[in-house]
């Protein structure tokens, strides 16, 4: 899919992680396809995960009480946000896939990546009120997460001890990237790389990079409660 353009948002400490294994294999098959792919490596780029007042670069609405969702929204309008966050904006807004890489942390993701989603998808870039699900401002883009987990697959069932995968993935892939309007393709999961021996790594690995090869024939999962609490 020459001229296809895709942002991984990568958190992962260590390049030789199997996490930095999937990101790179991404890097190379979708190069090989001939889109253009754009990395960002929250943790090489030291990103600040903190919401705070400091991302505000003009004058403030209220500096006698500061509410972030409001001084965010109208920095965003005023294009008086951080350039951090404006570069990283501005990566999603050219991006027709965005794929989301990282182990799984307490049922979700790294504080790092959470602080990219605090801070890159504002009220007024990402969505608005009205303008949120199906008329997110990033309805025109495709979002998928691919992630390692500490467990194991059967743990991740609904007769599991950690309950079915898709619950954990609620928060994430609807109140967080279909609340802005991405579609969300199926989650790439990857259950337990740590204790899983090093043919069934390399398996993972394959499947992954085989997915991708037909990622843009694939359709967007149903958004409704029903996929993720009605199997």
């Amino acid at each position: 899919m020459a001229g296809k353009k895709v942002l991984i948002v990568y958190a992962h400490q260590e390049p030789r992680s199997f996490n930095g294994s999937l990101k790179r294999v991404a890097v190379e098959e979708l190069n090989r396809q001939g889109c253009a792919v754009t990395v960002s490596d929250l943790y090489a780029m030291d990103f600040e995960p903190r919401a705070t007042r400091k991302d505000i670069t003009g004058v403030l609405c209220n500096p006698d009480f500061f509410r972030y969702g409001v001084e965010a929204y109208e920095a965003c309008k005023k294009r008086s946000l951080t350039s951090d966050i404006i570069d990283e904006q501005k990566k999603v807004q050219e991006a027709d896939l965005v794929i989301f890489q990282f182990p799984l942390y307490w049922f979700s993701v790294p504080a790092i990546l959470k602080g990219w989603m605090d801070r890159v998808l504002c009220q007024g870039f990402a969505f608005d009120v009205p303008g949120f699900y199906d008329s997110g401002f990033l309805k025109d883009k495709l979002a998928l997460l691919s992630l390692t987990t500490g467990g194991t697959a059967e743990m991740y069932m609904k007769t599991g001890v950690s309950g079915d995968f898709r619950y954990f993935l609620w928060p994430l892939q609807h109140g967080t990237l279909h609340f802005c309007g991405f579609k969300i393709l199926a989650p790439q999961i990857s259950f337990a790389p740590e204790i899983a021996s090093e043919e069934e790594r390399k398996e993972m690995v394959a499947s992954w990079a085989q997915r991708l090869k037909t990622i843009w024939k694939e359709e967007p999962i149903l958004c409704t409660p029903p996929w993720y609490f009605g199997q």
